[in-house]
């Protein structure tokens, strides 16, 4: 957009570069999603070859709010529309410290005590130290390996992990660009990316309302718009808008939820902990226990059938089922009315609150928001309280203005007509030989005959053959769940247990369930290789035989479009090379193509292509050059999106299914909210933990994480693991600006950062708990440390610690300084039938730490201890290499 000024920009360009200082500036998507839609773009100046600073990119560099058609959000005489400039989150401004960390991998690394050719002690992974090797014996090695176990076990024996949050790239993909290599091997075991902070949505509402990519509402077109002309009531549930979408789209969200306060909007949080958003933006917080949801859900369906508050004529012609669930809340089904006084001790709060809350949300126009995470959508199973919600919607008109889901505030983004903004879909290979975006669309398919849920790694390593409902795909339909999969396949098919794993994604013991079980799996003698690539030692690399050190964004030429959630103004970015690879760094396409050189691949993986040639052909993919003409986008370096003319004609949200359900019906079997659902009842006949009709679940075979339960006594500590506002799941731990702050990270006597923990003043006087105090947090699974953070801002019978921090084991499996709470997660997925990960709401006990016992520990464990740390970013690529290479 904005060409027309293009001979002005020209001058301007020529003008910033200073001959003197070797002043450069280039454009960035700094978002950490790791797909191809980048957030927030910025700006980065070079001088003398260095990074100097990160700021917002300038929408006005060459464009006027005419020529963007900026979009408008009106109500009571105020305006809200983007700014002409983008809002980065804090550490995406701070990024040039994690470019330049101390963490950086330098040079490719071998375990001193793996021999490929002799010994490979499994056992010593993640205790051992590395020593520095050339690229070509690494690049040799891998490709040995490859032969080897293809030979032996054949090609499904290799075990992708391909996916996750990292970088966005498209060229040299942060995950995926193995599998070129591997599809032209002959394939490779998946590892499926299931949809991590979604869990009840996917496992849960697609069997209510069968629709959205990974189970929340859909469609979103314009719901934002909707909700702020006709909502009088926002319930933020489990959501904090401070946190989860500063990685993915920088600040808009803080501006939208401040904006709704200004109108008028009433903000009430639900949520164990007074978290970010809640502190600066809620009317009320409501404290409700973690992982209880369910039962305040269902007291608030029992007032309104009690006090006949609920919108009788839509739940008669656009739903079906409400018998079932009038019979199950009244108590008929079970002799159990539940009433809000049966909910209160359950979820811990008052009665009196939640007959309030019930007949609020009932009398005003209320719509509830989420950002995905939270103790409620990550808990076990939190399929519950993701189909209560469908239906405390559709009791109150879900569809109507005002009444919606309101997702990730995606929704603006999501008006835009698909022509007119560059999105996930545009890259889709159209042919199994493209190049172009083959890796990034497997982490949300399945592109491999053999292939394991991200959940059941573990599992499936220790315990095979395993099986399990549904493949866990984040775009696969709902029948899919319906779906039995074994692993491994059957031998005549090829099927093999895995014995190499090469990742691209190091952080499955941080980020996802069960990492004491992951890694006492990743120590098996069965897996004789493990090769890892990623930018920073940290996490699952230090688990890993061979290191591959990976270029960052800073370092590699690509395109990247800014189109991911509530995205103020899309664009599509040439990123040119800011910096020189720092070390001997490659880009994770430039590694593969390494490999693939020693195995006669190279040519069938480039196609001939050099890079400048494939970020042309991404660029004539996309369809811009009917926009833009190469020459001149390469001048410019971007290209920004308008907002269609006829934006505030498409329809809002699931308005045609509330104007009329018969000609626009759900994608559900009878095309109506399934408050009960018939698939569920068929193909499940006896699953008591997700039953046809949602319940309260106290306690089942996968779990027992109440309070109620026989472990409470043992652990009578109920820990949230939020999404972390200082970081992006795991990046971004080892900034030092953010690490100054105390909710980031809390300085121990020690001196060491711990990870802080919240916990309320009643909970930490019981343990002789104060601030500062390193404590303990520990169950059956293992346990972490961290820094004490006493606060009324967390209920009591709660605690609170951010999942993502890095791994820093004493004693690999069993205790973590580094405070990644993941690691004592269960191992159990949502429910039996259910692949979902269980990392937020289960129980644990608080212990402070004495220097005694750390006196102790530093003498059972001297290396743990003896390792170089930095406070300002952590352990250190010298702290496990050997000789402490510069």
């Amino acid at each position: 957009m904005g060409m027309d000024n293009v001979d002005s920009f020209k001058e301007r360009e020529t003008k910033m570069p200073d001959e003197k200082s070797n002043l450069k500036t280039v454009y960035r998507a700094l978002s950490l999603n790791g797909y191809t839609g980048g957030g927030a773009p910025s700006a980065v100046d070079i001088k003398n070859g260095r990074i100097i600073r990160i700021r917002p990119f300038h929408y006005d560099l060459n464009c006027t709010k005419k020529e963007l058609n900026l979009w408008k959000l009106q109500r009571n005489g105020k305006t809200f529309e983007p700014l002409m400039k983008s809002l980065p989150c804090p550490y995406s401004l701070a990024y040039k410290k994690r470019a330049y960390s101390p963490n950086r991998i330098k040079y490719p690394l071998k375990r001193v005590d793996w021999n490929p050719d002799g010994e490979r002690h499994p056992e010593n992974r993640g205790k051992s130290k590395y020593t520095r090797i050339s690229w070509d014996e690494a690049a040799g090695i891998i490709a040995r390996e490859l032969k080897r176990v293809h030979e032996k076990y054949g090609p499904y024996a290799v075990l992708a992990q391909a996916d996750g949050h990292g970088e966005n790239k498209i060229i040299h993909a942060a995950h995926g660009c193995q599998i070129l290599l591997h599809d032209t091997l002959g394939g490779f075991t998946q590892q499926q990316r299931n949809p991590d902070s979604w869990e009840g949505w996917y496992w849960g509402s697609k069997h209510v309302w069968g629709n959205g990519w990974v189970g929340m509402m859909a469609p979103q077109t314009n719901v934002v718009k909707d909700v702020t002309e006709n909502s009088e009531l926002l319930l933020f549930w489990s959501c904090d808008p401070e946190t989860t979408t500063w990685g993915l789209a920088g600040q808009s969200t803080t501006r939208l939820s401040y904006f709704w306060s200004e109108v008028g909007i009433k903000q009430v949080y639900i949520c164990p902990d007074l978290n970010y958003g809640a502190a600066i933006h809620a009317d009320k917080w409501i404290p409700v226990l973690p992982n209880t949801d369910a039962a305040l859900q269902l007291a608030i369906i029992y007032t309104w059938i009690v006090e006949d508050i609920y919108d009788k004529e839509y739940v008669k012609t656009h739903t079906v089922g409400f018998d079932k669930l009038k019979d199950y809340v009244s108590g008929k089904e079970d002799g159990v009315p539940k009433t809000p006084a049966w909910a209160s001790p359950k979820c811990g709060i008052p009665e009196w609150t939640i007959k309030a809350l019930a007949r609020e949300f009932a009398t005003r126009t209320t719509s509830i928001v989420h950002v995905c995470g939270g103790s409620m959508i990550r808990g076990a199973y939190s399929h519950e309280p993701a189909r209560l919600e469908c239906i405390l919607l559709g009791m109150r008109g879900l569809g109507k203005p005002g009444v919606h889901q309101v997702v990730a505030m995606t929704s603006i983004r999501d008006t835009m007509p698909k022509s007119a903004h560059v999105s996930l879909s545009a890259f889709t290979p159209t042919k199994p030989g493209d190049r172009i975006l083959r890796p990034h669309s497997s982490a949300h398919t399945r592109a491999s005959k053999q292939y394991l849920p991200k959940t059941l790694i573990q599992e499936a390593i220790l315990n095979p053959p395993i099986t399990f409902s549904g493949s866990g795909a984040c775009a696969a339909a709902v029948e899919d769940q319906f779906i039995k999969y074994t692993y491994p396949i059957p031998r005549e098919e090829g099927g093999s247990e895995v014995h190499m794993i090469w990742t691209d994604a190091p952080c499955r013991t941080t980020c996802w369930n069960a990492g004491n079980r992951t890694i006492e799996a990743f120590r098996s003698p069965k897996i004789e290789c493990i090769v890892a690539q990623h930018p920073w030692l940290e996490n699952d690399c230090l688990l890993a035989d061979i290191i591959l050190p990976v270029k960052t964004t800073f370092e590699v030429e690509d395109i990247v479009s800014n189109s991911m959630h509530g995205i103020d103004i899309p664009s599509i970015m040439l990123q040119k090379q800011a910096i020189e690879p720092i070390g001997e760094s490659k880009s994770d396409y430039e590694i593969v193509l390494e490999i693939a050189r020693k195995l006669g691949k190279y040519d069938e993986i480039t196609q001939g292509k050099s890079i400048d040639e494939w970020i042309k052909y991404c660029f004539n993919t996309m369809g811009l050059q009917e926009l833009i003409n190469w020459e001149d986008f390469s001048l410019t370096g971007y290209y920004l999106f308008p907002t269609p003319l006829d934006w505030e004609k498409y329809p809002a949200g699931m308005i045609k299914f509330y104007q009329n359900p018969e000609n626009h019906p759900l994608p559900t079997p009878s095309g109506k909210l399934e408050f009960y659902s018939e698939r569920l009842a068929t193909y499940f006949p006896d699953d008591k933990e997700r039953p046809p009709l949602p319940h309260w679940i106290e306690r089942g075979d996968t779990h027992d994480e109440r309070l109620s339960g026989e472990r409470a006594r043992k652990y009578p500590l109920l820990i949230v693991s939020n999404h972390p506002r200082w970081r992006m799941h795991a990046q971004c731990d080892d900034i030092s600006w953010t690490r100054e702050i105390p909710t980031c990270k809390v300085k121990g006597w020690d001196g060491y950062l711990y990870e802080p923990l919240w916990i309320n003043p009643e909970d930490a006087e019981k343990r002789g708990i104060k601030s500062g105090d390193v404590v303990k947090i520990h169950n059956e699974r293992g346990a972490v440390l961290g820094g004490a953070y006493v606060t009324e801002r967390i209920i009591p019978g709660t605690v609170s610690q951010d999942h993502g921090a890095r791994c820093d084991w004493i004693i690999p499996g069993e205790l973590d300084r580094g405070g990644a709470n993941n690691l004592i997660s269960p191992a159990g997925l949502v429910s039996k039938h259910c692949g979902g990960e269980v990392t937020s709401g289960f129980l644990v006990e608080v212990e402070k730490v004495p220097l005694a016992r750390m006196e102790e520990w530093k003498r059972q464990y001297p290396g743990a201890f003896e390792k170089e740390y930095d406070p300002g970013s952590g352990l250190g690529f010298n702290a496990w290499v050997e000789g402490g290479m510069k």
